[in-house]
């Protein structure tokens, strides 16, 4: 077994054990193993021989958003920072032409026009608002990289990502509703490693 091997299967063990502590709402199985996958994950990206330092500072950048988001503190507007930051660095580098990139920027934001509106209504502080407009304009950028790319993985991961994301913004805005930890979390990690699993070169 090489490196990478064990810490993917690290990661997969990793990732599950979090969707169960999540679910069985065990704060202290969360607290090791929601970083530990994402730990895993950037060392199966670092054993790569092309690894690419801007996978590895949106893994890096993920990380932080994830510690920041589970700590027993508010630290939305935080978080919500850290993975900006993750997905500028999946733009720059997920490959593919520009001109590709708006078309599909376009169609991406009409696609999920409906339900970002419904989003910004919802969030009812104004300055957190902009922000919230900010990330949906950044990661729809991601998306339409990935799409862009024509690499299945990444578009998969990429639209992985979006629906975590949705899923987080519409439980915290909208409306708690049955499921919704476990479901983020689920399609979070299957979004990482699309995206990991693609953008790593030997």
């Amino acid at each position: 077994m090489t490196w990478a091997h064990l810490f993917l299967a690290t990661f997969a063990v990793l990732a599950v054990l979090d969707w169960v502590a999540v679910a069985r709402q065990w704060r202290s199985v969360e607290y090791v193993a929601k970083p530990g996958a994402l730990l895993a994950l950037l060392g199966y990206a670092i054993t790569g021989k092309g690894a690419s330092a801007w996978l590895l500072a949106a893994l890096a950048c993920s990380l932080l958003g994830d510690v920041l988001l589970m700590l027993p503190r508010d630290l939305f507007i935080a978080g919500l920072l850290a993975f900006f930051a993750a997905h500028l660095a999946y733009v720059v580098a997920i490959p593919g032409a520009l001109a590709s990139r708006l078309v599909w920027f376009a169609v991406v934001l009409v696609a999920t026009a409906p339900i970002s509106t419904r989003l910004l209504r919802a969030v009812s502080n104004v300055a957190l608002r902009g922000g919230v407009a900010a990330y949906m304009v950044v990661i729809a950028a991601m998306v339409s990289s990935a799409l862009a790319s024509g690499i299945g993985s990444a578009a998969a991961g990429a639209l992985f990502f979006l629906a975590s994301d949705t899923l987080l913004a519409w439980n915290r805005f909208v409306g708690p509703f049955a499921g919704a930890r476990v479901a983020i979390m689920v399609t979070y990690h299957l979004a990482q490693l699309g995206l990991a699993t693609a953008l790593r070169f030997d």
